[in-house]
């Protein structure tokens, strides 16, 4: 409504065009916020009641016990005894909690930070906040998806373009506030994760129905969502580790790259003593050095060896060298990095024009329980992102129809006990977790 108001003034009032020009510049750079989208007749509804789109996603964006209100508590978190707990330890006052924290818990140019991530952090002008540029023609009639797209709106249909956004907070990214340094993790910020399609699946505020299929053009493949998604948080890693700023602390370096439970194992000191570290072939380097955390290249490993067997050999060869390189030097490591890199994108560009089939999802997840790839998972980070890729994998099946949602169901039981191999980052035993893997496998594998 002020955005109307303002159109009516400026018919009423005319100003010279230099002014008109200036005026339009701001709106374009403005944050709108989360109060211009809340209208009754937009997103504002209380009940799931409107056409075309359902209108309640303020509500769905809300929702206190759900995963699904998690970026409008973001902020709010800073505030409670963990994000407290952790800004004692880093030593921040409140300038300083805006500073780090505010990056990837509020949005971009947001006055209102109690709002946390909120509708523009993601749809607004390329993912960098203001939607000054398209909110005002977003709601008129004979408006479409295409039409706000040109004027900026980011189209997060797009699975590179979804992948690029997300990553900047769950992953880290060059913004203000958006690099989980190792200091921030050891201070008692959750570990992060990053599995695109099952984050989208709990954000999703919107039915993927025969209206949403007109005005987007098409429908979501989640099994693409999935193997983009692995590709292009293997390719953001690598970017940001090739930042000389980023990629060392002190005389240090930076540990936020590296595999935790590669270090954080429990220690024995006696005769007793255990070694608990599993040799890992993807990884030829020598027990005492930490590994590169390649929780998704090993899954992307996987979709390559099914979609693209010869591009997938060049990416696992680059992986080992880059590995390798680890223990050679800096410059032998981001050249051997850029190769790696090189070869995620490839595949990120292969993926978005792969379909999947009914075949080949099945393939994928046939081969993240093989041999060749499940002896990989000798750690836990990497180990969690196997279980989740077979939830997403298996309810993106059902959603494109190749597996009915009653023999999905079926299957909770195993898909359970592998979430439960990995409920516990102390007690985790590799051999034990392949185990319930390979059981949750053979019972997907019964539908095929």
């Amino acid at each position: 409504m002020a955005l109307l108001a303002l159109g009516t003034a400026l018919a009423l009032h005319p100003t010279p065009l230099s002014a008109q020009s200036a005026d339009a510049s701001e709106v374009r750079r403005a944050h709108m916020g989360v109060a211009s989208c809340a209208g009754s007749t937009c997103h504002g509804r209380s009940v799931a009641s409107g056409t075309p789109i359902r209108q309640d996603e303020l509500l769905r964006w809300q929702e206190e016990s759900s995963p699904t209100g998690a970026h409008s508590r973001a902020w709010r978190v800073i505030g409670e005894p963990r994000g407290q707990a952790i800004a004692r330890r880093l030593g921040l006052d409140s300038a300083g909690l805006v500073r780090e924290c505010a990056g990837c818990h509020a949005s971009k140019g947001a006055e209102k930070l109690a709002d946390g991530v909120d509708c523009e952090a993601c749809h607004g002008n390329a993912g960098a906040g203001p939607s000054g540029g398209w909110l005002a023609t977003h709601y008129t009639v004979g408006t479409s998806h295409a039409r706000s797209v040109a004027q900026g709106m980011t189209d997060l249909t797009i699975p590179r373009v979804r992948a690029g956004v997300c990553l900047d907070c769950h992953l880290s990214g060059d913004g203000q506030g958006q690099f989980i340094a190792h200091r921030i993790m050891a201070a008692g910020h959750p570990r992060i994760a990053f599995e695109m399609d099952l984050f989208s699946t709990l954000q999703q505020h919107h039915d993927e129905d025969a209206d949403y299929v007109t005005r987007k053009g098409h429908k979501t493949n989640s099994m693409q969502m999935w193997a983009i998604g692995q590709a292009e948080a293997v390719s953001r890693g690598l970017s940001l580790y090739m930042q000389p700023a980023k990629a060392n602390d002190g005389v240090f370096p930076e540990f936020t790259f590296y595999d935790c439970h590669s270090c954080h194992r429990r220690i024995y000191d006696s005769d007793e003593a255990n070694v608990s570290a599993v040799p890992n072939p993807g990884r030829p380097i020598h027990a005492g050095m930490p590994p590169w955390n390649d929780e998704n290249m090993i899954l992307l490993l996987a979709a390559a060896r099914v979609v693209a067997p010869g591009e997938a050999a060049t990416f696992d060869a680059r992986s080992k060298a880059f590995h390798r390189a680890m223990g050679v030097g800096r410059s032998e490591t981001v050249a051997a990095a850029q190769a790696l890199r090189q070869s995620a994108e490839a595949l990120s560009a292969r993926f978005a024009g792969t379909a999947f089939s009914r075949d080949q999802a099945f393939t994928v997840i046939d081969t993240i329980a093989s041999d060749a790839i499940s002896e990989r998972f000798t750690d836990y980070e990497g180990s969690v992102q196997s279980v989740m890729a077979l939830d997403t994998l298996l309810n993106g099946m059902v959603n494109a129809g190749m597996v009915t949602s009653g023999s999905a169901g079926n299957l909770r039981i195993q898909i359970n006990q592998a979430y439960a191999a990995v409920r516990d980052p102390n007690g985790f035993q590799p051999i034990a977790f392949r185990r319930a893997l390979g059981g949750a496998v053979r019972s997907i594998r019964s539908l095929r």
